[in-house]
């Protein structure tokens, strides 16, 4: 049964409210679900934000005791997640609130995990790095309220980290992971640094891209029994319309919110809008190569610290790892499904009347070079700190990706990634 094709594909995301002030009905939310005591997640920059204590404020009024756990690492590793699921397993809480980027929302996704249903830490990791086990069972309550337009965690689930002593990003995936509630909040956006916005704008774009190019569901082996099938699934006629207006939303806005993250209120509203279209997306058909790639440039960075970003680790922000071997990936992969590359370079601006499909790589490439120099982003991964001697370790730590590289409509070989590692060296 399992040589066979896959006939079916599901829909399932988190319940979404979007709206400026809606922070304010979380103690209400929480109080209707009857809950009573609830672990806040978020960072030590979000800590001291207006957002939070927004939340502080709802959940007094709702009557909802709480503590906070502030201590999430921006990209966090295995054993920052390991500090709050301890934080998560002192007080018998009956519910999670995360406030923040993706990081938060993932940390909380964990520590609701394993406090819920303990376990060896590998045991619930993906394989083939860790056992891939399946969640026993319902979590309790996650409600997700982001502060960053892009990684659309809110809507998923799935929590990425890095793997601390092996040097590569990885993560939990399954939908039992999934908030029950995203509050979608554009006032929370308003404290974006510009590099911020511009980052996590691209991994909304990528999440679209990736989402509309990767596989097609019915290219995808059944499994024998409903469970068993992957959060991820393949490109999908439900899947395409969310990605598809997230593309569109990323070109009309994401220069915007750029220039201007805290007086653009349009834009950023817009931006942490399209986040959630294009996680509700790729929630439900995938990333492919991109991502695949991005977790060894995080895991194996040396010294790169970003404006904007905490500054007491190195580090490369999420979108910036996804977002520049994108053009080295689309060139690669658009010979397999060129219409599809065609359309997504229309749907980011480009003019793609005449152009036949053998040049689809290269006009939606030539698009993606445009925003990333308007956005003013690094010129390739060499100014990350990384050289052409380098590709061949980056290609490996790629390799036990493939929980998302076998959702790339063409598939790379070891010396493919080395190829594409190299070519993302320098984009203009």
């Amino acid at each position: 049964m399992s040589q066979q094709h896959d006939t079916a594909f599901e829909m399932a995301t988190s319940n979404l409210r979007y709206g400026p002030g809606v922070t304010r009905e979380v103690g209400m939310d929480l109080a209707e679900m009857g809950l009573r005591r609830v672990l806040v997640v978020t960072d030590p920059r979000i800590a001291t934000l207006q957002p939070l204590e927004v939340v502080r404020q709802s959940l007094k009024q709702g009557g909802i005791d709480f503590d906070v756990f502030d201590q999430v690492r921006v990209e966090p590793t295995d054993r920052s997640f390991q500090q709050a699921i301890d934080a998560a397993t002192t007080t018998d809480y009956d519910g999670f609130v995360a406030v923040g980027g993706g990081s938060s929302i993932d940390t909380a996704k964990a520590a609701n995990l394993y406090s819920t249903y303990p376990a060896d830490f590998m045991d619930y990791v993906n394989a083939p790095l860790g056992g891939a086990k399946t969640v026993p069972g319902p979590l309790k309550p996650l409600i997700a309220i982001p502060t960053t337009a892009g990684t659309g965690s809110e809507t998923t689930g799935v929590a990425i980290f890095d793997l601390s002593d092996m040097h590569v990003k990885t993560g939990i995936a399954h939908r039992r992971l999934k908030p029950v509630l995203g509050i979608i909040d554009p006032e929370n956006t308003r404290t974006m640094p510009p590099l911020v916005a511009a980052a996590t704008g691209l991994d909304v774009l990528c999440h679209a891209l990736e989402s509309y190019t990767a596989i097609p569901f019915n290219s995808r082996p059944r499994p024998d029994r409903p469970v068993q099938r992957p959060a991820y699934q393949g490109s999908n006629p439900i899947s395409d319309v969310w990605s598809a207006q997230a593309l569109r939303m990323v070109n009309a806005y994401l220069p915007r919110a750029w220039k201007d993250p805290s007086g653009d209120d349009e834009a950023r509203g817009q931006m942490i809008l399209a986040s959630a279209y294009a996680g509700m997306g790729f929630g439900n058909s995938g990333v492919h190569l991109c991502h695949g790639m991005s977790y060894p440039l995080s895991g194996m960075v040396r010294s790169y610290c970003p404006p904007g970003y905490p500054d007491d680790h190195a580090l490369v922000p999420h979108g910036i790892s996804v977002i520049l071997t994108a053009p080295a990936v689309f060139r690669f992969t658009a010979p397999a499904c060129p219409q599809r590359h065609l359309q997504a370079a229309a749907w980011l601006g480009a003019d793609t009347s005449n152009v036949p499909a053998e040049q689809a790589g290269e006009m939606l490439v030539g698009r993606l070079i445009e925003l990333m120099q308007e956005l003013e982003l690094p010129n390739g991964i060499a100014k990350l700190g990384f050289t052409a001697a380098d590709a061949p370790s980056l290609a490996k730590g790629t390799l036990p990706q493939h929980r998302v590289t076998k959702l790339s409509p063409r598939q790379a070989s070891e010396a493919d990634l080395v190829d594409l590692f190299e070519q993302s060296l320098t984009l203009w």
